[in-house]
């Protein structure tokens, strides 16, 4: 039961897409504005941060520190969602925080299966650079209908995963989402796949805020964004190998 929520860690719905937000911005400095080595930069501190914390928590892992991580994160993103000003203080915080969890977690499905981690790592980012180079390429188009219906998939997914969660503490199991077999398996495919197109949707939120010469501290949510959607891969790699390794 305790297994079945652990792999149920949902990733946080989120607007990628720069709105009208923007358009009220007003920039006196060019060093006051997004760009694009910034964001990357962004990206690259926020993973270093979670892979510190990850590392610990895998080392020594507790229940303490995976809930710890689990509601830390949460608040952090929530708090970078509804203002997202203050992401140069909560996007640092919820990797810190959300690094916990994923440590935990990594190292309870590595005593169970043997070599899962490193392949779920390995998977993540090789979906990572895959979706770039789609991106890149323009084979699939981010548009705003693209938008709307993976936006849309993704919060029908988390609300199974909230009923998934709830029913954690009443005994109740969502079908298929946690089970083995080919329905299982299919489950966990689409799931990544959705995950994977929100990908898409990140790379578009850093290039829309660099047109749109966004205020500097974007640079920090669109960081945020693509940091939960690659937590979110990582889960789901993770539940679909185990549920391979069982079959």
């Amino acid at each position: 039961m305790a297994n079945n929520f652990l792999s149920s860690k949902n990733p946080i719905m989120k607007s990628n897409v720069l709105d009208s937000k923007l358009e009220n911005s007003h920039i006196l400095d060019h060093s006051d504005i997004m760009t694009m080595d910034g964001a990357v930069n962004k990206s690259l501190m926020l993973l270093g941060i979670l892979l510190c914390t990850t590392y610990i928590s895998y080392q020594m892992p507790s229940s303490l520190l995976l809930w710890s991580g689990i509601i830390g994160g949460l608040i952090a993103v929530l708090v970078a969602s509804f203002k997202p000003h203050t992401s140069p203080i909560s996007a640092p915080v919820y990797a810190a925080f959300e690094g916990l969890f994923v440590g935990s977690i990594s190292a309870i499905y590595a005593a169970q299966f043997e070599g899962i981690v490193i392949q779920a790592v390995c998977l993540t980012f090789g979906t990572l650079l895959m979706m770039l180079l789609i991106y890149k390429t323009g084979l699939i188009q981010v548009t705003e209908k693209f938008k709307m219906g993976v936006m849309m998939a993704t919060g029908a997914i988390m609300f199974v995963y909230m009923i998934s969660i709830l029913g954690h503490f009443v005994g109740f199991n969502v079908p298929y989402l946690h089970e083995g077999g080919v329905i299982g398996i299919g489950v966990s495919v689409v799931i990544l796949g959705i995950a994977a197109l929100n990908l898409l949707i990140d790379f578009d939120a850093f290039e829309q805020g660099v047109a749109a010469r966004a205020p500097k501290y974007m640079e920090w949510y669109v960081s945020l964004g693509l940091l939960v959607t690659l937590v979110w891969l990582y889960i789901e790699f993770l539940r679909l190998l185990s549920k391979l390794s069982r079959d």
